[in-house]
């Protein structure tokens, strides 16, 4: 389960950050997965109040936003949301994509006391 080692690594950053910030601890967490960064939220959410224990973000809400796979078409610049593993111009039919949202595992905010 990768998902532990994310959140692990997650609350150290986030450690870091409180303690330069002088701050006590966390109280909510905001994150942004992305639909294709390989993060499943489920066992990211159940892994993360494992990770925090014992650590300032103990008892910490984390709050995840989920990001869909966008892409833009290289040939005709269509910029487009799917969920098919496939990826696919909607416009043209060209396989020549870029995906521009989707892939990010990102720290958005952290409230703290």
């Amino acid at each position: 389960m990768h998902e532990l080692s994310l959140a692990t690594e997650l609350v150290s950053q986030l450690s870091d950050v409180l303690i330069r910030e002088g701050a006590r601890e966390a109280v909510e967490i905001h994150v942004v997965i992305g639909a294709m960064s390989g993060v499943e939220r489920v066992p990211f959410e159940f892994a993360f109040p494992v990770a925090a224990e014992g650590t300032p973000l103990h008892g910490a809400k984390l709050v995840i936003q989920e990001v869909p796979l966008k892409l833009c078409c290289v040939d005709c610049g269509r910029e487009s949301i799917t969920d098919d593993p496939i990826m696919v111009c909607p416009k043209c039919g060209s396989m020549g994509v870029e995906v521009i949202e989707g892939k990010e595992l990102t720290i958005k905010s952290m409230e703290v006391r």
